[in-house]
């Protein structure tokens, strides 16, 4: 082996460094008033948010951004492409919260005896949101455990 190669024969080589690690600016969500669903979306998750233009308003929901974007067609679909899963403590008064600013309980609400689980709602457009529970850290340790376990095997 000729010096300074650093490989035998039949010898891996060293894996190759991942590239930086891209990351999500802000979730767009489509609808008919940007500045109503801004306020609905701040109020519930007890931020910020800012009417860029009167067709575009974006909600601080660190650490990435929530995007409001006025578009002409209506909704198509009762069932959204996407949405939100928002993590509370107490899914009771979150979702008296939740309504009291403008949202619908779908009735779908799946909550075990522990509290953990989670409740369907929609915002005042009808875009689907769900507040889930997951106090005993099940569910998110259970998704990080699978990442964890995803990315060695990579």
């Amino acid at each position: 082996m000729p010096a300074g190669t650093g490989c035998r024969k039949g010898a891996r080589p060293p894996p190759r460094p991942l590239p930086p690690r891209l990351s999500i600016q802000e979730v767009v969500v489509d609808c008919a008033d940007p500045a109503a669903l801004a306020t609905f979306w701040a109020g519930l998750l007890r931020t910020r948010w800012v009417l860029r233009h009167d067709g575009w308003a974006v909600v601080d929901a660190d650490p990435l951004l929530l995007a409001f974007q006025q578009v002409p067609e209506p909704k198509g679909s009762p069932k959204n492409r996407l949405h939100l899963d928002i993590l509370v403590t107490d899914a009771d008064a979150e979702t008296a919260r939740a309504v009291a600013l403008g949202a619908t309980v779908t009735g779908t609400r799946e909550l075990g005896p522990d509290g953990d689980g989670f409740v369907v709602l929609q915002d005042p457009e009808g875009n689907e949101l769900c507040l889930v529970v997951d106090n005993g850290g099940g569910w998110t340790a259970g998704t990080r455990t699978a990442l964890d376990e995803r990315g060695a095997a990579g």
